[in-house]
């Protein structure tokens, strides 16, 4: 069995049978059927995480720094920064991209790409190959595949109201952007072994709890960036239209769970981007509406660890600003 990280990493943890369903986790089920909420999406055509795979032969690139398009809305947001992202450890001249490389073609222009041989990732926010060939991102993170996955807020130099992002990482929680994605290989198998990764618009302004680093967060009594959310693993899949791979989704939701990682405009998870891969489609294999037959209703906000507040200073939106 192929999957990023460690064995006995979070990730790779199924939820423990004493696991305890958090006191306010119909609330939080409320919260996500609100504005921009509903069952649940998967991102598969857009905006998620294409993913490449390199070894020695693959052509090593220089990937620059992207510059800020709009350094006074930045300004506007955060105030004076010296440099608005960080070069990271992911920028440089030894960065393999394999040359058939598209990144997400959405507007967050992820791409990551993995060496198994060494046992090395590298992942990317806003990256794009420019008209002379080169490429640049604005964000950059090279990180050891068989390590934990779990980034801790001291690993950054971010201050409170600052975005994660000025610092590296390409998820707004300040996890690895290949973190809880359902790759095609695991569906076409039928087993998802690890835990999924979330996005909603309902996230708590300045709370997040481990494995996230940090937040984006807006809503005053949102759902902390982090929080693991699971089906109930009493339900049966028959119980519901899905397809075969569908299926394995559910099955994964119930026994691992699902993290979350970002804002988004709906409730979804993220299935590996296909973009640049000729020949290789999810068509008939798992479609980005199958999970919806299954209702907010069915699952469970685990126990949140400790929230830690902090995070990015973007507009605390309140009950009624919908």
């Amino acid at each position: 069995m192929q999957r990023f990280f460690a064995d006995d990493s979070f990730w790779n943890t199924p939820i423990g049978p004493d696991a305890q369903i958090d006191p306010r986790s119909d609330h939080y089920l409320e919260l996500l059927a609100g504005e921009y909420g509903g069952p649940f999406w998967i991102n598969l055509e857009d905006y998620t995480i294409p993913v490449y795979e390199a070894d020695e032969r693959t052509a090593r690139r220089t990937v620059h720094q992207r510059p800020a398009e709009n350094p006074e809305a930045l300004r506007r947001r955060w105030g004076e920064r010296e440099r608005y992202f960080s070069h990271g450890p992911g920028f440089g001249s030894d960065v393999p991209i394999p040359d058939h490389a598209v990144s997400d073609p959405a507007g967050d222009q992820h791409l990551a790409v993995v060496d198994w041989s060494s046992r090395t990732v590298w992942d990317t926010w806003a990256c794009r190959r420019r008209p002379d060939g080169e490429w640049e991102s604005y964000t950059g993170m090279v990180y050891p595949l068989d390590g934990g996955g779990v980034w801790r807020t001291g690993d950054f130099e971010v201050q409170d109201g600052d975005s994660i992002h000025f610092h590296g990482p390409s998820r707004a929680a300040g996890v690895p952007a290949i973190a809880g994605l359902i790759m095609q290989r695991e569906v076409e198998e039928g087993a998802i072994e690890h835990k999924l990764a979330y996005a909603t618009w309902r996230n708590a302004y300045k709370q997040f709890t481990s494995p996230a680093a940090w937040t984006d967060g807006f809503r005053e009594d949102g759902l902390p960036e982090g929080a693991l959310v699971r089906i109930d693993p009493a339900l049966d899949p028959d119980e519901f239209d899905l397809s075969p791979g569908s299926r394995v989704v559910f099955r994964a939701l119930q026994r691992y769970g699902m993290v979350n990682v970002d804002n988004a405009r709906a409730n979804t998870l993220y299935g590996e981007g296909l973009y640049g891969h000729p020949g290789r489609s999810w068509d008939g294999l798992l479609a980005e509406g199958d999970l919806m037959e299954v209702p907010l209703a069915c699952y469970q906000v685990m126990v949140l660890g400790e929230v830690t507040r902090k995070g990015d200073g973007q507009r605390l939106r309140r009950a009624g600003e919908e």
